[in-house]
């Protein structure tokens, strides 16, 4: 029953869910006429929010951000001892089952760690182990890789839970909210509920996997690489380009900064730091200048579905958080619903699902705090719920929806050479299963703390 419940998710993505950029074209359209008719606002004042700077070009840097995690994590991998470190735990997958246990296991406890560092490596883990396991089926692998994500908020990179404890907490409508990270991320029920999907989730994405009859294999041109490159140094610039100097100095200031600022900062390991990592970590694992440039460049090509579908997401923010004469938004409006219906026991459960809602068409941590914190935080205030458990509440429903939401899995898809529509039908499964055991959570945080 299982399994037909499975192939039946799979068969109706493949079908019906059409490649990415024309999903968030499909989602910009909904979002647009779900505004006009949920605030009352007209077609040029919406055009003008998604349009705007701090529309369709509001993502900007972090469009960056993410087309330098795909691009220096796999310039990084790219390297031969980077490789060999990767083989090595590959290794220890000697069948399908294993294969699809280790990288669910350990790509959830790295996009725990940091959802960048999780994202890449849990990808590049996959497609080592596809080299061995040869009939496995590559769809599941990849997306039991992505799958891991389903965490990420609840983990040390939460952008949520680190604003919340920042010091001075953060400032919401000039009230100012705080929630240790002891009260966030080290709850115990916040803990509970990602030791249980470290440990059940593998085994659910084993019991996925298809036959012999409809498992797709991993197309071979996809694992090949290309011969390492003959470096021939002769002229004064060839000699500059792979100078040991040179590229003992530009490590000498990376790492020295690196250092400096966890010495400075705490371990905080935002998206900008992780990517500083994963660039002088790869200048370092190259060896030499040059080489590291060339592997640069045979990344970028990558990161294409990043670059193009970012602002149309970016766009959909605008449209999701334009607010008319009285202050009213689409987001706003979702949000409102859900805090309507609840008491002190539901109201987190109730604004895990509408953040579920919400990041569907924000897929930003931090756009989903701007979003649901001015709604939510003062709700919670009313209520008599802790801030920790009413943010994480957000926190959970933004990571949630990943799992169906193409915009996240670009760079891990970038890597494996598959398209949405190869994995989403697995993730479908993810998401119901995930969607229980938070849901389950929160009453049991509200009943028993």
């Amino acid at each position: 029953m299982f399994k037909k419940f499975t192939n039946g998710c799979v068969r109706v993505v493949n079908r019906w869910l059409p490649d990415p950029f024309l999903f968030a074209i499909i989602l910009t359209i909904v979002v647009f006429i779900g505004s006009m008719l949920g605030t009352h606002q007209g077609p040029i004042t919406l055009l003008t929010a998604w349009g705007n700077d701090s529309g369709f070009w509001g993502l900007l840097g972090f469009a960056m951000q993410m087309a330098l995690v795909l691009v220096l994590g796999s310039a990084m991998a790219s390297a031969s001892v980077c490789k060999r470190g990767l083989g090595a735990i590959a290794n220890a997958a000697k069948d399908k089952k294993s294969a699809i246990l280790i990288v669910t296991f350990v790509s959830t406890i790295c996009c725990w760690l940091n959802w960048g560092f999780g994202l890449i490596a849990g990808a590049l883990l996959a497609k080592e182990i596809a080299r061995r396991v040869r009939d496995v089926d590559y769809p599941l692998l990849i997306a039991s890789a992505y799958s891991g994500f389903v965490i990420w908020h609840a983990g040390l990179s939460g952008s949520i839970p680190l604003q919340m404890g920042a010091e001075g907490g953060t400032t919401i409508l000039d009230v100012n909210y705080f929630a240790a990270t002891s009260e966030t991320i080290f709850h115990p029920v916040n803990l509970g509920m990602c030791v249980i999907i470290l440990l059940t989730m593998p085994l659910v994405n084993w019991a996925m996997h298809p036959d012999t009859e409809h498992t797709i294999l991993v197309d071979p041109a996809v694992l090949v690489e290309d011969e390492e490159k003959v470096y021939t140094i002769n002229t004064p610039a060839e000699k500059i380009e792979h100078s040991k100097v040179l590229w003992f100095i530009v490590l000498v200031l990376g790492f020295g900064y690196i250092v400096y600022n966890f010495a400075v900062k705490g371990f905080n390991l935002s998206l900008n730091i992780v990517n500083m990592i994963f660039l002088f970590l790869g200048v370092a694992l190259h060896g030499d200048l040059r080489k590291y440039v060339d592997a640069i460049g045979d990344a970028a090509g990558g990161a294409a579905g990043i670059l193009l579908q970012f602002p149309f997401y970016a766009g959909i923010m605008g449209l999701m958080i334009a607010k008319n004469g009285d202050g009213v938004s689409l987001a706003g409006i979702i949000a409102d619903f859900f805090v309507s219906i609840s008491n002190d026991v539901t109201f987190p459960v109730f604004t895990f699902l509408s953040a579920g809602i919400i990041n569907f068409f924000v897929p930003s941590g931090g756009g989903q705090w701007a979003v649901q914190a001015p709604i939510v935080m003062p709700a919670a205030t009313q209520m008599g719920i802790e801030y920790g458990r009413a943010a994480m509440a957000i926190a959970w429903g933004d990571q949630w929806t990943n799992m169906i939401q193409p915009f996240w899995a670009l760079p891990a898809l970038g890597i494996a050479g598959l398209s949405a529509r190869n994995v989403m039908g697995y993730l479908v499964v993810v998401l119901l299963y995930t969607g229980v055991i938070a849901c389950l959570g929160f009453v049991v945080w509200g009943l028993l703390f």
